[in-house]
């Protein structure tokens, strides 16, 4: 019995493992890796190939071909996924429909941007929307960042640190404000942005996280989540 309960955790462990999604400082190096270090720059470059939608998100698509397997058969493989990756607070499951084929989840990376300014600082994450629709031997991801999420920290600048340290009065106190950037009021898709430098981090590592997230979800669905899915058992 003890063997099994051993087992047990092996298996858990192994499969939390497989379907963790990257943490903001893994992404970060994954995202200098492929687009270099230079924010701006990639950004820039990122922004003369993308397009924002009719709702002023960024979406990415792909058709993911899987021959031989059914709308059944990718509905178990990608709802195991979905349930063992989206399972916190943070990132959940917001449709998980077998009859229409369809899941989607919301998932969240944390503090993938920030920037520290006179007055105040802001820390960016983001809440990307992933979608599969299923059918026989084939699935469309779907990945969409519909803004930023920021959490904006008024009072929270560098003069505010250089104050505190000196014998002046006391500035008002800290005070967090939570805020939505919209795409289409930051860099690249919009020249002036007071947030440039964070925009375009901001940009970069949501685009490098739907590489990930794609190539995620098209190992799940060809070599399944653990490898050892199979009829031979």
């Amino acid at each position: 019995m003890k063997r099994v309960a051993l087992a047990l955790v092996a298996l858990f462990v192994a499969v939390a493992a497989q379907a963790q999604i990257l943490r903001a400082d893994e992404l970060e190096a994954y995202a200098k890796e492929r687009y270099g270090d230079k924010w701006v720059d990639a950004a820039t470059n990122l922004g003369s190939q993308l397009e924002l939608d009719k709702n002023n998100a960024i979406t990415f698509q792909q058709i993911i071909e899987a021959p031989g397997k059914s709308r059944n058969d990718l509905y178990v493989l990608l709802n195991y996924w979905f349930t063992a990756t989206f399972n916190d607070a943070n990132s959940v499951l917001t449709l998980n429909d077998k009859e229409l084929g369809t899941i989607i989840a919301q998932g969240c990376v944390e503090n993938i941007a920030e920037h520290v300014g006179g007055s105040n600082s802001y820390v960016v994450s983001i809440k990307p929307v992933i979608k599969c629709d299923i059918k026989e031997g084939r699935v469309r991801v779907t990945y969409t960042v519909p803004y930023y999420s920021v959490v904006k920290m008024v009072g929270g600048g560098w003069i505010s640190a250089l104050s505190a340290m000196d014998s002046k009065p006391k500035e008002p106190p800290v005070t967090r404000s939570d805020e939505n950037w919209t795409l289409d009021s930051c860099f690249p898709f919009v020249a002036k942005d007071s947030h440039k430098k964070t925009s375009c981090k901001a940009l970069v590592m949501a685009h490098a996280y739907s590489n990930v997230v794609m190539d995620k979800i098209e190992e799940c669905i060809k070599n399944g989540l653990t490898g050892n899915e199979d009829d031979d058992w």
